[in-house]
């Protein structure tokens, strides 16, 4: 099961979060909640987590990119489990990273689900909307 759509639950004042329903199973085996790029969080299944784990692992630690991917990745890396009632805890510096309030924006991006403060998703949703707005196919080159 992919990950799909936008969704907006709210944080409770504990940091507990709801995921959307049809996320919930696919999150039953146990979950990692990681820093993101652009100041999100990234929601993992633990499976998933793990083979992103070993891609880090097997870059040489001698790139320094390597190292601080690894390093941002794992350090700020939470496991955890949906609650009986399909939430799951953000920890306290994972919402402060992210700028988390009670408002959140959640989105599914096929194998992992971001967390983005709503402001931020804005800013960054109208420029990413404007430049795919701009893809478009390069003609293969061909020698004549």
């Amino acid at each position: 099961m992919n990950f799909l759509g936008t969704y907006t639950p709210k944080l409770d004042e504990k940091g507990r979060l709801f995921l959307p329903a049809k996320f919930r199973d696919r999150l039953a085996e146990g979950l990692v909640v990681t820093q993101g790029q652009e100041n999100c969080l990234v929601v993992w299944p633990t499976d998933v987590f793990m083979e992103e784990a070993r891609r880090a692992q097997a870059t040489p630690m001698t790139v320094r990119g390597a190292r601080d991917y690894a390093r941002v990745l794992f350090a700020g890396a939470d496991e955890g489990a949906l609650d009986k009632q399909g939430r799951i805890n953000i920890a306290a510096p994972l919402r402060e990273y992210a700028a988390l309030d009670r408002e959140v924006v959640v989105i599914g991006v096929m194998d992992r689900i971001e967390i983005w403060d709503p402001v931020r998703w804005r800013e960054y949703s109208a420029g990413a909307q404007a430049k795919f707005a701009e893809l478009d196919e390069q003609p293969a080159h061909t020698s004549g």
